[in-house]
């Protein structure tokens, strides 16, 4: 696999970067009604999503090591798998959309938009080849049913 960093400490990078952003770009500050509250429903859904899909692969004794998707015993496919490929990473990226809304500079939508692209590039896919190889037209078939992100 591509991977050499965790996707958790992927997301602190990318959120180290937008409060740097926020600090020092002087342009892209924002205000809106509601801010607030989607920033507190975009943080409740991040953690109910994180925890359930966390949840469900411990439920069914299956890895969640980001470095060896190989090791995979089971093809988790039910509850939030049924809306999403990758729960995981997109509660992560719920909580960067959040900390962007709560820092107010519309440039640190940019960053969120890389941490898709990095998270999509060095373990997404890498992780795709893997459980195909693992689980064959089972897993292809999933990908077909099921975006990626949401």
């Amino acid at each position: 696999m591509k991977l050499k960093l965790p996707p958790a400490l992927i997301f602190v990078i990318f959120g180290g970067f937008m409060y740097l952003l926020d600090l020092l770009l002087p342009v892209g500050e924002f205000q809106f009604f509601g801010r607030f509250w989607i920033i507190q429903i975009l943080t409740v859904l991040a953690a109910l999503i994180g925890c359930l899909s966390l949840f469900q692969f411990i439920k069914a004794k299956t890895t969640i090591d980001p470095f060896s998707p190989s090791k995979s015993t089971h093809l988790v496919t039910s509850g939030v798998y049924k809306i999403s490929r990758n729960p995981m990473y997109l509660a992560l990226l719920m909580l960067l959309l959040a900390f962007g809304l709560w820092l107010g500079n519309v440039f640190n939508m940019l960053l969120a938009a890389g941490f898709v692209s990095n998270i999509n590039t060095f373990q997404i896919i890498p992780e795709e080849k893997a459980l195909v190889k693992l689980f064959g037209n089972e897993y292809q078939q999933y990908c077909i049913q099921v975006r990626r992100w949401f």
